[in-house]
């Protein structure tokens, strides 16, 4: 189906919340995308079978829920053509990686439209602005997400070059973050997710990625 005009993506429910109490958009069509592509493994055929399957069992849901959480909501991207798409992401790493890969499935679907990114602040305040064409990150997707590998071709926005930078290291045994976690191994996962969260915002994970993180940490020693 052929559609004129602009599709708004967002980064998540609550900024999708947040803009329909504001009015924000209106009267222009928005979309969240409720995902958390930083964690957990994937694969390069976006939103596929395969891709849903693997999301699900990262997430530790059913089929049928992950397809009523992510790709519901996403039905207008898949099913309509817009000649606009505009993008709303925070700048820490969580949001840059669902960025990438939204700008990934732009790609690999050859869209010819125009995109605009706009970045927002922690109160979904736009801050930055950007005009992109959908080329070249499918391969910058497959590279970071897949292969884990520093990108060869220079990347931007900065935000974007930032956030995968942060991506494939958070993990590693000697980044800030885990080394936060060993040195505060004694301390309740309860009363230690609420410093992480408040002492990497970078990184912008949420309760849910750090509790797994901690305990896959925990459960290793």
């Amino acid at each position: 189906m052929n559609r004129t005009g602009t599709l708004n993506i967002l980064n998540g429910t609550e900024m999708y919340k947040n803009f329909m109490e504001t009015h924000f958009l209106k009267p222009e069509s928005m979309i969240p995308f409720n995902e958390a592509m930083c964690y957990g493994e994937t694969c390069d055929d976006l939103f596929s079978e395969a891709f849903t399957e693997m999301r699900a069992r990262v997430h530790g849901v059913r089929l049928a829920q992950y397809a009523e959480i992510t790709l519901s909501p996403l039905q207008p991207l898949f099913s309509e053509n817009f000649d606009r798409i505009a993008l709303w992401f925070d700048e820490d790493m969580f949001c840059q990686i669902n960025l990438l890969t939204i700008l990934a499935w732009l790609d690999q679907k050859d869209y010819k439209g125009s995109i605009d990114l706009h970045l927002v602040d922690n109160h979904f305040q736009p801050v930055r602005s950007y005009s992109l064409e959908a080329k070249g990150y499918d391969s910058l997707y497959k590279q970071v997400l897949i292969h884990k590998a520093i990108p060869q071709q220079e990347v931007h926005p900065s935000s974007l070059k930032k956030g995968i930078n942060l991506y494939l290291n958070y993990l590693k045994e000697d980044s800030e973050l885990m080394l936060y976690i060993q040195k505060h191994q004694d301390v309740p996962i309860k009363s230690l997710v609420p410093a992480l969260i408040e002492n990497f915002k970078d990184y912008g994970l949420g309760d849910t990625q750090y509790v797994e993180i901690i305990k896959s940490y925990r459960q290793n020693q």
